[in-house]
């Protein structure tokens, strides 16, 4: 099994550069949270004016509007909108299957982790960091500052493969640390042996906003393998012998076109962001693709 990249393959300056004309917007984010440039859902002494509200003794009296009680007779405080930042979780596989053919994936994987995390960071929001492969570990809850970017890809480097994939047994165990709702990218082939349905069932027991970026290759969805074949599993080490007929070949294509129909149906679902990533192009020419005018929604 191939290493996971350097932090030279992963810091590169040049492709960092490429990523400051991309942002993250959100229309409200929830409450909790250190100084940003999102709208909280909370109303509080922030720049952009929302409401007024009867004035209740403790208030501060600052926010006292003195021209609508000099009309009234009546005190009322203006309410603002409170600026707080977007928190972003980066959940990126490290089973098997992503370091198998010269870990082509795990490499675009972990560069993509590395550029939401650095568009995070450069519009002073959080990232988090919490890799998965048959569990969930935590390495960070939330960096934020461009001086922080270096630090992330560091902690990118010196990730370790693991063997087996369990998407649902991961959610749970993210859903357990009880993270401050924002948005959670999961970077992943999402090949697990227990299929999708028990992951769907488990990112109902999420409270983020969700962004999946499947990482494929061409050989996915047409191998271009033929004759009598011994494959294994690079996860479970299962051997099957097999006669790759034109036949078997088309079944197989049929199951691979239907599992990525019933991934994009479960992001419809969860109304989630989806983008299949090839991980022999570029990245961030890719990761584009999400962002409308520059920004992505959350």
């Amino acid at each position: 099994m191939s290493a996971t990249p350097t932090f030279e393959e992963l810091f590169d300056p040049d492709f960092l550069a490429s990523l400051t004309h991309l942002s993250i917007t959100a229309r409200r984010v929830a409450a909790g949270g250190r100084f940003g440039e999102k709208l909280s859902r909370d109303l509080g002494s922030g720049m952009e004016f929302r409401d007024y509200r009867p004035y209740t003794p403790g208030d501060d009296l600052r926010r006292i509007d003195w021209n609508i009680y000099r009309r009234l007779g009546r005190v009322f405080l203006r309410l603002y909108e409170e600026q707080q930042d977007l928190p972003l979780y980066v959940m990126p596989d490290l089973s098997a299957s992503m370091y198998s053919d010269d870990a082509v994936r795990i490499k675009a994987a972990l560069k993509a982790a590395l550029a939401m995390a650095a568009i995070s960071m450069n519009q002073n929001d959080t990232a988090g960091l919490v890799p998965f492969g048959d569990e969930l570990d935590l390495v960070t809850k939330g960096e934020t500052g461009k001086v922080s970017i270096m630090r992330f890809a560091r902690y990118l480097s010196l990730l370790q493969p693991r063997q087996n994939t369990d998407l649902a047994k991961s959610l749970d165990k993210l859903a357990s640390l009880n993270l401050r709702p924002g948005l959670l990218v999961i970077v992943s082939d999402f090949f697990d042996p227990s299929g999708l349905k028990r992951f769907a069932a488990a990112t109902g027991k999420v409270r983020h906003k969700l962004l999946l970026i499947q990482i494929t290759r061409p050989a996915d969805a047409d191998p271009g393998l033929e004759g009598e074949l011994r494959l294994r599993d690079c996860e479970t080490g299962e051997v099957t012998d097999i006669a790759m007929t034109p036949a078997v070949m088309k079944r197989y294509r049929e199951a691979y076109d239907r599992f990525c129909d019933e991934l994009a149906s479960l992001a419809r679902k969860r109304r989630a962001g989806l983008l299949r990533l090839d991980a022999g192009q570029d990245v961030v020419e890719q990761l584009a693709a999400l962002f409308e005018s520059g920004s992505l929604a959350a």
